[in-house]
Parts: C-alpha cells; sequence; structure tokens
C-alpha cells in the first residue's frame, strides 16, 4: 500500500471535529447543520458524476455512429472506386473511343448507371470533350483544364478528386484513363453520389460535418455549412434544425467546459477520423434526456437524506462516545504515515541523482558511437581511391622497368586525379549527416557511369569478371552532384565485384535508360541478397569481418534521396543475381535554367 492509498484510507477515519459533547444543549442543531452542508455536497458530486457519467454514455453511442457513418462512406467510395477500371476496359467503350462512334455511348453508360447507382457516369475523349454521358446536356462540355482529366491522364490509374461546383455543392468523382496498346483514348469519369449519405445522416438528431485535409467542410446535414471551415460554420451560421430540440436543457445541467457553442449553447462535439486523404467526421450530439435521468436521481437522494435526519440523534449519541478512540487511532496512523513519507523523500533524492549519473553516460556513449560511425565512413570512402592508386602506381614502376615514360605518365595523371577526388570525398563527407544536397548542377548519366567505370577498371581487371553495359545515344540529364553520384555507382559495382568473386563467369550488366524518370540498373549473377529488409541499415553487411564496414549501401541511399530519388534492390526471378537500381528525376529541358538557379 502506496502513502497515498495511506493518506486515502486515514480520511474517513478522522472524526468530525467541532462537535461538542453529548450533554451540550445545542448540539442537536449541530448535527442538523452538519447533515445539511453534507446533504448539498452529496447532491453537488452526485449531479456532476452522474452528468459525467451519462454524457460519457452519451459520447460512447455517438462515437459508435460516427464509426458506422466512416464505414457507410468508406463504403461507398469503394463500391464506387471500382467503376472506372471495369468501364475502362469496356470493349463498346474503348471500340467508340477507336472508331469515334458515339452514337451507343450514351446508352451504354446508362444502363451501366442503373446497374451501379452512381450520379453520373461521362467518356472524354483524348482532347477532354464529352463523347458520352448519363446527362446528355453535358454532352459536347471541354473538361481539358478539370482536376479529373489532368490527374487520370498523368497517373493513368483511378484517381479521386473533389470538385467545389459553388453554392456549397461538391462533386466527388473517380476517374482513369483508357488506355489501350499504350495508347490514352480517353478518360471514364464516375461521380460518387454522397448526398444520399447526408440525408441518411440528418434522419437523426444529431449535426453532421465531413472535412477535407484542409480543414474545409466537404459534406454536412446543413448545407449552409459546406464550403466553410468548422469555427466559420460554428460562429456565422445559425444552428441546424436538426439539434435545436438539444439546445432546451437548463444552464446548470453541467460544470465542465463544452466542446462547441452553437448559437450560445453548449454542445457535446465528436471527431472521427475517415482513413481516406485525411478526411475527418465531426458530430455535434444532443444532451436530450440526460437532465431528467439525472433529476430522478438527485429525487431519490434528497429523500434518503430526510430519512438520515430523522435518524440523526440516534448516530449522533453514539458519535460522542467513539470520538476519543477515533482521535487517538488517526494521531497514530498520521505519525506512522509522516515516517513514511520521510523515507520515500529521501529514497527519491538518491533515484533522482543517480538517474542523473545514467543521462550523463548515455550521452557520453551516444558521442562515442557518432564518432565511431563518422571514422567508419571516411575509411569506407577513402579505400576505393586508395586501392586504384595502389595498383596505378604498380602499373606506373612495371612501366618505367620497361622503358616506357609516356605510358607512365598516363598512370601518374590518374594517381593525381583520385587525390584530387579523395580531397573532395573528404570535403563531401560532412554533407551525408545532412539532408538535401548543395552542390548540384546538370548531369549526364552517361559520363557518370563511364567514370565510375574508368575508377573500377583496375579491380575489375584483377578478376575474370564480364562487364556489359547497355548506355542510351541521347543523354540522359539529371540534377545531381557529379562527384556524390559517381560514388554511388562505384559502391554498387564494387558490391557486384565482390558478389561475383566466387563464380567461374561472373558478369555484371549495367544500363541506363529513361522514362518517367532516369534510372542506373546494375545486376550480377551472385548468390543474391538474403535480407532485403535490412539492406540499407547502417553496419549491416554480409562480407567477412574486415571486408566491409556495413556502411556503403546507406550512405548510397542518402546521397540518391538528398537528390530527390530512391535506391531500391530486388532478386532476380531466374537464374539468381542482385539487382539494384537508381531512380532520379528526370531533368527536362524546360526545367535546367531553373533548377540551375535553384542550385546556386
Amino acid at each position: 500500500m502506496t502513502e497515498k492509498d495511506d493518506i486515502a484510507t486515514a480520511k474517513p477515519n478522522r472524526p468530525q471535529r467541532g462537535f461538542p459533547p453529548a450533554t451540550s444543549p445545542w448540539w442537536p442543531r449541530s448535527a442538523i447543520a452538519v447533515i445539511v452542508l453534507t446533504a448539498v455536497a452529496s447532491i453537488w458530486a452526485t449531479n456532476a458524476w452522474l452528468t459525467e457519467r451519462f454524457s460519457e454514455n452519451t459520447e460512447v453511442r455517438a462515437e459508435l455512429r460516427l464509426a458506422l457513418y466512416t464505414g457507410n462512406l468508406i463504403s461507398e467510395l469503394q463500391r464506387t472506386a471500382v467503376v472506372p477500371q471495369l468501364l475502362a476496359r469496356d470493349p463498346e467503350l474503348i471500340g467508340s473511343l477507336n472508331s469515334n462512334d458515339f452514337s451507343g455511348t450514351s446508352a451504354r453508360l446508362i444502363a451501366a448507371q442503373k446497374e451501379i447507382g452512381a450520379v453520373s457516369i461521362r467518356l472524354l475523349d483524348a482532347s477532354g470533350r464529352t463523347v458520352g454521358s448519363t446527362d446528355r446536356y453535358q454532352i459536347g462540355t471541354n473538361n481539358s483544364l478539370t482536376p479529373y482529366y489532368v490527374e487520370a491522364l498523368r497517373s493513368r490509374d483511378t484517381v479521386f478528386t473533389v470538385s467545389n461546383e459553388g453554392g456549397g455543392a461538391y462533386e466527388f468523382t473517380y476517374s482513369r484513363a483508357v488506355v489501350t496498346e499504350n495508347k490514352t483514348m480517353g478518360v471514364i469519369v464516375v461521380a460518387a453520389d454522397l448526398t444520399r449519405l447526408e440525408q441518411s445522416w440528418a434522419g437523426i438528431s444529431d449535426a453532421v460535418a465531413v472535412t477535407d485535409s484542409s480543414g474545409d467542410i466537404i459534406l454536412s446535414t446543413e448545407p449552409r455549412w459546406r464550403g466553410l471551415t468548422m469555427p466559420e460554420a460554428l460562429s456565422v451560421r445559425s444552428a441546424p434544425s436538426a439539434i435545436q430540440r438539444a439546445f432546451q436543457v437548463t444552464t446548470d445541467w453541467t460544470t465542465a467546459p463544452a466542446d462547441a457553442y452553437v448559437k450560445g449553447r453548449a454542445v457535446m462535439r465528436t471527431e472521427s477520423r475517415i482513413p481516406f486523404r485525411g478526411w475527418k467526421m465531426i458530430g455535434f450530439t444532443t444532451y436530450s434526456s440526460i437532465r431528467e435521468r439525472v433529476n430522478a436521481v438527485l429525487a431519490l437522494e434528497i429523500m434518503g437524506f430526510a430519512i438520515l435526519l430523522a435518524a440523526s440523534f440516534y448516530i449522533l449519541s453514539r458519535r460522542a462516545r467513539m470520538q476519543s478512540v477515533a482521535y487517538m487511532r488517526e494521531s497514530a496512523d498520521l505519525r506512522a504515515l509522516n515516517a513514511r513519507l520521510t523515507r520515500e523523500i529521501a529514497e527519491r533524492e538518491r533515484v533522482q541523482k543517480e538517474l542523473r549519473v545514467a543521462e550523463q553516460t548515455v550521452q557520453q556513449s551516444s558521442k562515442l558511437a557518432a564518432l565511431g560511425e563518422m571514422s567508419a565512413g571516411v575509411s569506407h570512402e577513402l579505400n576505393q581511391p586508395l586501392a586504384a592508386m595502389k595498383t596505378y602506381l604498380a602499373g606506373a614502376r612495371l612501366l618505367l622497368q620497361r622503358g616506357r615514360p609516356e605510358e607512365a605518365l598516363s598512370s601518374f595523371q590518374r594517381i593525381n586525379d583520385l587525390i584530387d577526388r579523395m580531397g573532395t570525398i573528404t570535403r563531401q563527407l560532412k554533407s551525408y549527416a545532412r539532408k538535401g544536397g548543395e552542390a548540384v548542377e546538370p548531369v549526364d548519366l552517361r559520363e557518370a557511369v563511364s567514370t565510375a567505370l574508368t575508377m573500377m577498371e583496375p579491380q575489375l581487371r584483377e578478376r575474370p569478371v564480364q562487364v556489359r553495359r547497355n548506355l542510351p545515344r541521347d543523354k540522359v540529364m539529371v540534377m545531381a552532384d557529379r562527384i556524390r553520384l559517381e560514388q554511388v555507382i562505384i559502391n554498387l559495382l564494387r558490391n557486384a565485384v565482390d558478389a561475383v568473386k566466387d563464380r567461374r563467369e561472373g558478369r555484371i550488366d549495367i544500363e541506363v535508360s529513361q522514362g518517367a524518370h532516369a534510372y542506373v540498373s546494375v545486376s550480377d549473377n551472385g548468390p543474391g541478397v538474403a535480407d532485403l529488409e535490412k539492406l540499407f541499415e547502417p553496419f549491416w553487411t554480409t562480407k567477412k569481418p574486415g571486408e566491409g564496414t556495413g556502411l556503403g549501401l546507406a550512405i548510397s541511399s542518402s546521397i540518391v534521396a538528398d537528390f530527390g530519388g530512391r535506391l531500391t534492390a530486388h532478386n532476380e526471378t531466374e537464374g539468381g543475381g542482385a539487382v539494384f537500381q537508381v531512380e532520379l528525376p528526370l531533368l527536362r529541358p524546360e526545367e535546367e535554367p531553373d533548377k540551375a538557379l535553384a542550385a546556386e
């Protein structure tokens, strides 16, 4: 039992001070006063507790209702989400877009609308013109600038958009591009019927609103709330008719602060997050019958105190005889409690001192761990140029011994370049711990791959490894730091060389391609990667002790992330081997001036 429990136990045993002896002529009046004060306090506490209890029950029911509403909303959205995907594969619609014959398109869409229950279905051609619709007034309208058309062409997947139609009306649409033979023929647009849910919510005595990720109300049982934020709706709009009866309660129904005020009256506010695009559902719940239920219990309590007042004479007579015994017992309990509190205070002071010492130890350990990781990173980044310099020096020595100084000068020039590169690496190591790069410029991925292969040439010659590279004829430009990008490619090549060192016919393929992004892929025919989940974690390696630090892929992933891309890895399904792919944003010609200015 803790000291707090001792205090709580001791308090009920404390006798009421100020009671005179039983022989006093005025003790009945004092007893009656105490009973009245106790009755007032008990009624006040009971009122607060019951109000809180019944309010909690009401809040739980409101949360359950919001959970049901959320499920209905998600179900309606999911049911509508599959419609564009099905219609985008409809042979009749695809045939009408290919032949430009839309005579039966609207009839086909109307039939689909009756089966699905959507608000409307529209078919747009590649230019954004409505060529088929369940609403004949929309045929021929141009939708080339609408979000559902533009987003569908960009993603070529089913996209969801919310459009403000004005006057507090919103349109909720799913759209998908109709693609055949890798050619976009048009866009299918399906509007979801969410106003039907509003009508079902308005059927009960609650006000319900749904807000989007920016806080704007897009669905509400009160039409005047749509398009506003919740504070604006509560301050400038009148209360919804659905909760008018909730305000017919007395002003003393609770002492707790209200969740919200509508027209100057308190209401309970309940919120629920919708697992869809950051939406949130807010409900204002009525307090009907709470006051009546509390008053019924208070009436019974008042009757009990009246009976207690009638029996107070008997109780007070016994209390006087037990008073002295209670005082002595309470004094002993308080002395023991005081001694325990003194011991606990001393123990807590000792624990706090030990805690401060432990915190200082943890801070020192963190500093040592950071220094160890930094030294391991410097060692890893400089190992590659040092290994290449060693190979070039050995080659230069042989060339000089054979009387070929011109070729030896070429090796010395390469060694000089490697020394410059080592200086650049040491200057840029501090950027590995920083989010984002600074010295970015347009870089051709083909040149970066060629430079990396040149750096790896001495190691590739030492082992029977076949290197095949597939580079496009045109430039593949990205915004990056050339030195750090080359370091990433070198790390991937070195890992590939280590992976195929036990193979008789080791093979490494490096490919540069472009599409929506620029890609550099390095694959090998080694044993593959056993644990892909831990691959990019610092200090995790599959190499033997002393052969690797486990920082290469972690640093490479951080560098690629600084350039706005990502580094991924997977194993080949056939023939084994690992594939590492660097994905970077492709630099468009019209974007180059802006990017260069931003880099400066």
